[in-house]
């Protein structure tokens, strides 16, 4: 989250006089972990079924951490695939046609505060809804074990029969994206076409709600169409959503519209922990840097959410280090204490006493 994602970073990092008096006072006179050691623990140690499973666990402890603060009774849960570039013969790297690239593809869950619920690398050639269950159907269990009613959105992609049929066994409502096929054109024939007259500037909309059996389901399912005209375009933008909510039809693709959101939190994730840089060898190993990079972000968003200061909660987590972090300062140490003095830019004297104070704020005291 400060940055330093990388483990050449630590041949710098080790000789940081910040750094090396947070560890621990047998190594503040020497240094902290060189690049050789962090590669072996994040390559080897972690990399270990029981440690990795553990990483898996922190990172949901984490988020249920702050579940606990949360007084919501429903929770919308938005999962979606990306692309992590390689440029190495890493195992199980391969080319994918939609992302013309050779890549991993990973899968994502998040909830609707920008948390990354759970996370799964998967080669690249996979289709995008390969593994959902595996990362969806937990997720749903913990909050419905909190007694929460949990929505489902996701792309067409995850159009699947036996993902409906999973969530409505759990009596999950979701709204999923449709892709259109001649005989559900055939249901809007009419909305195709654009009224007659000098068309306005802004678009015509319009919905349409009936009921559709693919060949593939087991029951017929709420279809909802939307049909937009616009200015200069000779054909109408088309789309279909399958539903179990029971809004109107305007409010449910609002609704799903909102999905777009999971895709900014991906790129943000990329950009800020960097967990798409997934430059290892091996795949379990490039799946414990996936990890890491996952609770760095959900770290740094939690901070965001509940220790940052109204005024600067905007910030990206992009900024947030540069801003934040990497503040330049010195450290002075004394016999019995250290003094950080830190310049005041960005990050000012009164706005660092109210994060401090939000994060003691914050602090599990045992019992």
């Amino acid at each position: 989250m400060a940055g330093y994602e990388d483990t050449n970073d630590a041949e710098r990092l080790a000789e940081d006089p910040t750094f090396r008096m947070l560890a621990s006072r047998e190594r503040r006179e020497t240094s902290v972990a060189l690049t050789s050691t962090l590669h072996w623990f994040e390559t080897e140690v972690l990399a270990e079924e029981r440690n990795y499973q553990g990483l898996a666990r922190l990172n949901t402890a984490l988020i249920q951490r702050a579940m606990t603060r949360s007084t919501t009774e429903r929770v919308t849960l938005d999962i979606d695939s990306s692309e992590s570039p390689v440029h190495g013969a890493q195992e199980q790297s391969a080319y994918n046609g939609h992302f013309e690239s050779v890549c991993y593809h990973p899968l994502f869950v998040f909830n609707p505060e920008g948390d990354c619920l759970a996370a799964k690398l998967r080669p690249g050639n996979v289709h995008s809804a390969d593994g959902w269950d595996d990362v969806l159907l937990p997720t749903i269990d913990r909050y419905r074990a909190h007694g929460q009613t949990v929505v489902v959105r996701a792309d067409a992609a995850f159009a699947l029969p036996a993902l409906y049929e999973a969530l409505e066994h759990r009596g999950v409502r979701y709204a999923i994206r449709l892709l259109a096929n001649d005989v559900l054109e055939r249901r809007i024939e009419d909305l195709l076409t654009r009224p007659r007259g000098r068309p306005s500037y802004a678009p015509l909309v319009r919905y349409r709600s009936f009921e559709y059996q693919a060949a593939s389901w087991d029951r017929p399912r709420r279809v909802i169409a939307k049909v937009e005209h616009h200015l200069g375009e000779l054909f109408p933008r088309v789309g279909f959503i399958v539903t179990t909510l029971t809004g109107t039809n305007r409010a449910v693709v609002r609704f799903y519209n909102q999905r777009g959101t999971a895709e900014q939190w991906i790129k943000e994730g990329k950009t800020a922990t960097h967990w798409t840089r997934l430059s290892c060898h091996g795949f379990r190993a490039n799946e414990v840097r996936l990890l890491l990079g996952v609770i760095g972000y959900n770290l740094g968003n939690l901070l965001r959410r509940l220790v940052l200061p109204a005024c600067i909660q905007s910030w990206s987590l992009t900024s947030l280090p540069q801003r934040l972090f990497k503040t330049g300062g010195r450290l002075i140490r004394h016999a019995r204490y250290f003094t950080l003095q830190l310049a005041e830019s960005y990050l000012t004297r009164p706005l660092f006493r109210q994060i401090v104070a939000r994060i003691e704020r914050l602090a599990w005291h045992p019992t």
